[in-house]
């Protein structure tokens, strides 16, 4: 038991060094392409001198939101400027040169899900690209009875797949990183 508390305190101490244990929000290094609302996120809705039609809305499981006047629109997998062209759109028979501008508020659509023998499983935000090194320490690293050779990292993007990890690969200096997509769960045997 000795042997493997050393063990963890050592790659503990190697994550707190390269600065992933403590990070909660990573920075993003995708901007050149625009976000694309997801299901859950939160919107703001503002229509220019008409604040009986502003509000902040949820955008729902199905991907929908519901604005006065246009009704249910699909807003998951439109990016901002677009939804708010179609909220134009569909305001447009009512409102005498509708301006509308779409802001997300909070984005909760993009999460992985860290599993097992953690320190803390469950949810964390996606925000920009995130290794799978990142996310287990975010988690707060492995527990005492961790298999951290047998990581799987389950991929939800519609071809349903598995990736099996050694995280003796993961810190080598040959090793490649394992970037997280939304959806993915991490399971730390």
């Amino acid at each position: 038991m000795g042997m493997r508390r050393t063990g963890f305190w050592t790659v503990m101490g190697m994550l707190l060094l390269s600065g992933c244990a403590h990070q909660q929000t990573l920075k993003v290094d995708n901007a050149d392409q625009p976000y694309r609302i997801g299901r859950e996120d939160v919107l703001d809705v503002s229509v220019w001198r008409d604040s009986e039609l502003s509000r902040t809305v949820p955008v729902r499981p199905d991907g929908f939101i519901s604005i006065p006047m246009v009704g249910e629109i699909e807003a998951a997998g439109k990016t901002p400027t677009e939804l708010a062209e179609a909220l134009k759109s569909g305001l447009q028979p009512y409102v005498q040169e509708p301006r509308v501008t779409v802001i997300v508020r909070e984005v909760n659509s993009s999460r992985v899900f860290v599993t097992g023998e953690v320190a803390h499983p469950g949810a964390y935000p996606l925000r920009g690209r995130v290794s799978l090194l990142q996310a287990i320490a975010l988690a707060g690293g492995f527990t005492d009875f961790a298999n951290s050779d047998g990581i799987v990292v389950i991929r939800t993007d519609g071809k349903g797949g598995q990736i099996p990890v050694r995280y003796s690969d993961l810190v080598s200096p040959d090793g490649e990183s394992v970037i997280l997509r939304p959806g993915d769960t991490v399971v730390v045997p």
